[in-house]
């Protein structure tokens, strides 16, 4: 029986179009991201604030109860509403109550992970409350009824011809395809939710444990819209998105966006401490914060601890080859990327989402682009020999593991192995490429074609080129004057 992530999987490989789009995509963000990072390590500013940023966030972490009392007590006393939900249906529970103490019937909505993965927008709709995505990205996958392909970039799977083609549908007038002329289109219409909405509801990039603020990343200025225009404003927040200072902000906000977009600054960046105080023009009249466990508090303490300082920059993603292959929606919702195969099973369960960690070439690439340092791909390896130590783990999938361990433990037995694999894979070879495997091998000849073995692998090459080598090593040395 194949396993639904490899039906997945397939099933985005067979999109030609998509993945062409996603590819392109990437690539484009991962070099901007890399321009940025350079330019960092120049002026040699790259690690101090990776590490700044770092221990910003882990301090929060290792003494998260009082820091969260301490954003508790501060957003109540300046006016707001606090509701800590243990659980996804506990959050939308207290969501969909405040909604209809206000005899809500329309919600505009800012990007937010967290509202996608509470399913918020279902549960709010299964109240009779409208919802309305204002991110010109979530706005398009919201029409088309799909799910976010990167945590950044919701619809970069999609080109201008398939936005015009889905707004022409659903709007009731033919689009051309001009970004620009799209764009405004989109513009008029959410303008009138904007004013017509009862609740604005955003996600939170950060949340200041000593001032009680919740901070808002933006690039497009909908997330004002939404915090400023509704008379009721509800804040969907995990709970690792707290830092203790304002000070801790500077090293989190500067490589944010480098690490996102490839920008120095983002747009907007958003600050709400409380609802409008007298005097004040514009702002919510009511403020709540629900601060979202589902399963993290679970990781305090624990060696995936870390995994809780990601800032959702999705720049593993873009650095990721698996992920820039199949996209998101070959993943487990919501969050895809090396990230997603690291917390989802840590928040969902091992036997609920255990076959996520299949999408993963162990590379490397994720931890090199974390901007926090998270070992991403030591915690996928971590993960990865949990689920082989599980009773329902595959037998045969064991017994594969343990013969591999059990051969390369020894040089011997590695290059009896190596010539094993070499001389079985020659009926299989052609033109110099393997360009198919049998029986249960099959699915990693899926999509790429491999290069054939070396006919003398670079072990048994080393003599020879060790040999090569001392002439010029000795020439060397004599030329200046054994100094080297």
């Amino acid at each position: 029986m194949t396993s639904p992530v490899r039906e997945r999987t397939r099933r985005e490989l067979a999109q030609e179009a998509k993945r062409r789009a996603l590819a392109q995509a990437t690539r484009s963000s991962y070099l901007r991201r890399l321009g940025q990072w350079d330019r960092l390590r120049r002026e040699g500013r790259l690690q101090p604030l990776r590490d700044w940023a770092r221990d910003a966030k882990d301090r929060v972490l290792s003494d998260h109860r009082r820091h969260l009392e301490q954003f508790v007590r501060a957003v109540r006393e300046r006016g707001g509403f606090v509701h800590v939900a243990a659980t996804p249906e506990e959050a939308v529970a207290r969501v969909v109550a405040i909604a209809r103490r206000h005899g809500a019937r329309l919600a505009v909505k800012s990007k937010s992970m967290a509202t996608e993965e509470i399913h918020l927008n279902a549960g709010l709709e299964a109240a009779g409350v409208e919802v309305v995505e204002t991110d010109l990205g979530e706005y398009i996958i919201q029409l088309a009824g799909e799910r976010p392909v990167h945590i950044v970039g919701p619809s970069i799977h999609y080109d201008r011809e398939a936005v015009a083609r889905l707004f022409s549908r659903h709007l009731g007038e033919p689009m051309p395809p001009d970004p620009e002329a799209l764009t405004q289109v989109a513009r008029r219409v959410l303008r009138e939710k904007f004013l017509a909405a009862e609740i604005g509801i955003t996600g939170a990039n950060f949340g200041v444990a000593e001032t009680g603020t919740v901070v808002l990343v933006t690039n497009e200025g909908n997330g004002r819209m939404v915090t400023t225009l509704p008379r009721v404003l509800i804040t969907i927040m995990g709970l690792e998105k707290l830092v203790g200072t304002w000070a801790d902000l500077e090293p989190l906000l500067t490589l944010l966006p480098r690490s996102a977009t490839g920008q120095t600054l983002t747009s907007y960046v958003t600050a709400i401490t409380g609802p409008r105080r007298p005097g004040e023009a514009d702002g919510p009249e009511e403020f709540h914060v629900v601060i979202l466990d589902a399963g993290r508090s679970r990781l305090l303490g624990t060696p995936f601890q870390p995994a809780l300082r990601c800032l959702r920059c999705g720049a593993c993603l873009d650095a990721c080859p698996v992920f820039r292959q199949v996209g998101g929606h070959a993943y487990l919702p919501p969050y895809s990327g090396p990230i997603g195969v690291v917390i989802t099973p840590l928040l969902k369960g091992m036997e609920a989402a255990g076959e996520v960690l299949d999408l993963c070439s162990l590379c490397g690439a994720c931890t090199e682009a974390c901007p926090v340092q998270i070992p991403l791909h030591r915690f996928i390896l971590d993960l990865r020999h949990q689920r082989m130590a599980s009773p329902r783990a595959s037998r045969w999938e064991r017994l594969l593991f343990r013969f591999w361990a059990w051969a390369w433990r020894t040089p011997g037995r590695y290059r009896w192995t190596v010539r094993l694999l070499r001389a079985l894979a020659r009926p299989f070879v052609r033109d110099g490429r393997l360009r198919w495997l049998p029986g249960p091998l099959a699915a990693w000849g899926e999509g790429r074609d491999f290069p054939a073995p070396a006919a003398r692998p670079f072990h048994e090459r080393w003599a020879d080129l060790a040999r090569e080598a001392e002439p010029e090593r000795n020439t060397g040395e004599v030329a200046d004057g054994g100094r080297r």
